[in-house]
């Protein structure tokens, strides 16, 4: 299997051109995405302020990898403690996984997080290892005010399904209130976006900051 570890070592390594440097964060993102794939590239764009053109600041790449890191390390260390809840668990004849299942466990479609695998600009501001240190306070039993994911408390956001309603928190678009039917519905996207554009940070000045003509039009 890839190494998170191996490739983070190559985003620092300052001897290798800056491209691969770029893609061994890639196959970082690819292993640990807490707003999936492209949101979570798309989030350390921003916090990690990631120029499009990566020779302007090439420290960038070593802050993004750095802020995924210490995300993972928290979730690591709280999916260990969970995997040995269930190991007790089974032995002791509890063999059926609780319900809703830990934050890592559940598949992006069944996930309140939905939207952020179909608009990836709607993700939350928290940088990353606050989310997961917010996802396992949740996960252990803590009331935590706001949306679940970001901590909006904002006014829900209604989006129509044309046969129901679906309530949205007002900042990161994580589902509060899924739609009567029981079913998930397609989330669609407030800007229009290709990943091509994504990835070369067509969103990103030279300078670090977003761009502000983007998107054009």
């Amino acid at each position: 299997m890839t190494s998170f570890l191996t490739h983070r070592a190559h985003v620092h390594d300052a001897r290798v051109p800056l491209h691969r440097r770029h893609s061994a964060l890639r196959t970082c993102i690819t292993l640990f995405a807490p707003y999936g794939f492209r949101a979570t590239y798309h989030h350390l764009t921003l916090s990690a302020a990631i120029p499009r053109r990566l020779e302007a600041d090439p420290d960038a790449l070593v802050r993004a990898v750095e802020e995924l890191h210490e995300a993972r390390v928290l979730w690591l260390a709280r999916a260990e403690e969970y995997a040995a809840q269930r190991r007790a668990e089974k032995r002791a004849g509890r063999r059926a996984v609780v319900n809703p299942r830990p934050w890592w466990l559940r598949s992006w479609w069944e996930s309140p997080n939905r939207s952020w695998y179909e608009d990836p600009f709607r993700h939350p501001s928290l940088r990353l290892p606050e989310y997961v240190r917010r996802q396992n306070a949740i996960l252990d039993g803590a009331d935590l005010p706001g949306c679940p994911a970001c901590g909006d408390e904002r006014p829900l956001e209604s989006n129509s399904t044309g046969h129901g309603w679906v309530e949205l928190c007002s900042g990161c678009a994580w589902v509060l209130a899924p739609c009567p039917c029981g079913q998930q519905h397609r989330f669609v996207p407030e800007t229009p976006f290709n990943w091509k554009g994504i990835w070369q940070r067509a969103h990103m000045s030279d300078d670090g900051m977003p761009n502000p003509h983007w998107p054009a039009g």
